[in-house]
């Protein structure tokens, strides 16, 4: 009888834990799990995590260079030397490995057509350690509604935050911290977007 209602015991422990893993599973969190630690993976760029979110940080990493494609238009040439994906003139014939260059990591300094476009540098300003210099609210206004925080009138010409702006909060602030996580760099050298 003992037995009995030891396995019995047994049995249904075993069926919670099944029902509870299966409850995590479909609120979606070993999905967010798994972005935030693949975004730390593909970060091409040391990261400082003192005093920041951790999850918010790795989770900012897989949305910027997973998702979002912000290392196209913002780092100067896109690529590291001979790694560029797209072949001559801009790599290897068939193509490199795609690995970002890390030197010039999201500082802009991409011209674009209009001319005197030139794509912002996103990384931590020297001065006050902020994302190109903007606070949290800066930051989602400007992807919200194209307006530049630093000249006032002038809406984003080349930068789709048409889509963006459809972000929710959450990823946003996982951007923004992200963006405040990685080292400040300045822009290299290059002729157009994705070199």
């Amino acid at each position: 009888m003992k037995r009995s209602v030891l396995l019995t015991a047994g049995i249904y422990a075993v069926m919670l834990s099944f029902v509870c893993f299966a409850a995590a599973r479909a609120d979606g969190s070993h999905r967010e799990d798994s972005r935030i630690s693949k975004g730390f993976r593909i970060s091409p760029v040391p990261l400082n995590l003192k005093g920041r979110n951790h999850d918010d940080v790795g989770l900012g990493s897989y949305i910027v260079n997973a998702v979002a494609g912000c290392n196209d238009c913002h780092t100067c040439p896109s690529y590291a030397p001979g790694h560029s994906p797209y072949g001559p003139p801009f790599g290897p014939a068939g193509g490199g490995d795609g690995a970002i260059n890390a030197r010039n990591y999201l500082a802009g300094g991409v011209v674009f057509s209009p001319p005197g476009v030139v794509s912002a540098n996103l990384t931590p300003d020297l001065a006050n350690g902020l994302p190109e210099g903007h606070t949290y609210n800066q930051f989602k206004r400007l992807i919200r509604t194209g307006h530049d925080p630093d000249e006032a009138g002038r809406i984003l010409q080349v930068m789709p935050w048409p889509v963006y702006r459809n972000m929710n909060e959450d990823d946003l602030r996982a951007i923004y911290a992200y963006l405040s996580a990685i080292p400040h760099a300045e822009p290299g050298s290059c002729v157009a977007p994705a070199q």
